[in-house]
């Protein structure tokens, strides 16, 4: 929608986690090192802490393409399974076929799958996204699977990715045995100010953006930084309706008042405005939020405003019909030989005033022409 205005060669704002976009934090950084250490080194378990919208999904997906070539690997993204539902997931995407056996018999069929692929080279890694949703019964499966050991290595190489609600779970005294199979676990934290311009930046640059010209100014990151308290998830929705009300708006600078729009839209702070986030020069906000094009609320009404204005533009620009401009063409062209004539150019009082002296001429010579025939009548 904006991309074109921007001069983008795509959107930059998605939210599929692609990991072209991934901006690797000091944070993103240390975990996603500690988390391929894990992996390459068969320490058994590593878990990812994170809240949501911190990009966990981005960093494993970076992970898995980096290692796919010596390893095969299992990726899941539903956690709510039952202990057979799990065996099956896994069975299933190393390409074995479901044989409707219990658990014990699938762990058999699991283990000699894991022993043929370390026997040709290769890791298995399963990833298990969003694991704090995983119940007891799932996790002491998950458990027994790192017993898949030969005297030199395991088997398998597990990781549980999720919120910190995992990390309460692994803590508690009824998961000690799990715990201790644990051997690092990486946490996301979220960015601070700089860290959040520098990510918007990364993926307007990827976006194709050339950074000649700023899109966002000094305050708009300001205020993105701080409402969106550092989670990518949120800056990337308050960028991108940042740049859809800006291109409705024909703005190419995105400054404060258009994050103001976009946060009371979004709800992701007070309605309130706080006057520590207004400096002074910005005085003029308070001016704008009462004018009347703030009367139509909400970005979604601006856009459809906005489209309605254009719309009755077009229709009062549209060119009149052609016999109109027909008949005004030759309306034209009478008044131009009008103005151009001497004759008319001669007022109406001035015609009225030579015929009476035309008369008046006419009469006197009449009278004169009388007197010279009388005296000859009183001669005769």
């Amino acid at each position: 929608m904006f991309e074109k205005f921007y001069k983008l060669a795509e959107q930059p704002f998605g939210v599929t986690p692609d990991p072209r976009y991934l901006y690797l934090s000091p944070t993103h950084s240390e975990a996603m090192a500690s988390v391929t250490v894990g992996v390459l080194q068969n320490r058994g378990f590593t878990a990812l802490i994170a809240h949501p919208g911190m990009g966990k999904t981005s960093l494993l997906f970076d992970l898995l393409e980096k290692i796919h070539i010596s390893t095969r690997t299992v990726f899941l993204f539903q956690p709510q399974l039952t202990p057979q539902e799990l065996m099956r997931s896994l069975l299933a995407d190393l390409g074995i076929p479901d044989a409707g056996e219990d658990v014990a018999a699938m762990q058999l069929r699991l283990n000699d799958v894991l022993l043929r692929e370390t026997a040709s080279g290769k890791k298995v890694v399963i990833v298990i996204d969003e694991a704090q949703a995983l119940s007891e019964e799932v996790l002491e499966v998950l458990r027994m699977l790192s017993n898949f050991e030969t005297s030199r290595e395991k088997l398998v190489h597990i990781v549980l990715a999720g919120q910190p609600q995992l990390a309460d779970r692994l803590a508690s005294p009824s998961m000690i045995q799990f715990r201790q199979r644990i051997s690092i676990v990486a946490r996301l934290v979220p960015f601070d100010a700089a860290e959040t311009r520098a990510y918007i930046e990364h993926r307007l640059r990827v976006a194709g953006h050339n950074g000649w010209r700023p899109i966002f100014t000094d305050h708009a990151y300001a205020l993105i930084a701080k409402h969106s308290q550092g989670i990518p998830r949120n800056i990337n929705n308050l960028c991108f309706n940042a740049m859809s009300l800006g291109c409705a708006l024909g703005q190419r600078s995105i400054g404060h008042s258009v994050i103001y729009e976009v946060l009371r839209d979004l709800d992701l702070r007070p309605h309130a405005v706080e006057s520590t986030d207004a400096p002074s020069e910005d005085l003029a906000l308070s001016t704008q939020l009462q004018s009347p094009w703030h009367f139509f609320g909400s970005f979604r009404r601006r856009l459809a405003a906005f489209t309605l204005f254009a719309f009755l533009a077009a229709i009062l620009c549209w060119p009149l019909p052609l016999a109109k401009s027909h008949s005004d063409h030759a309306a034209a062209a009478t008044d131009r030989d009008t103005a151009t004539s001497p004759v008319a150019n001669v007022p109406a009082q001035n015609d009225a005033h030579e015929l009476n002296s035309s008369a008046q001429l006419h009469e006197t010579q009449n009278t004169r022409a009388k007197q010279r025939q009388e005296p000859k009548r009183n001669s005769q």
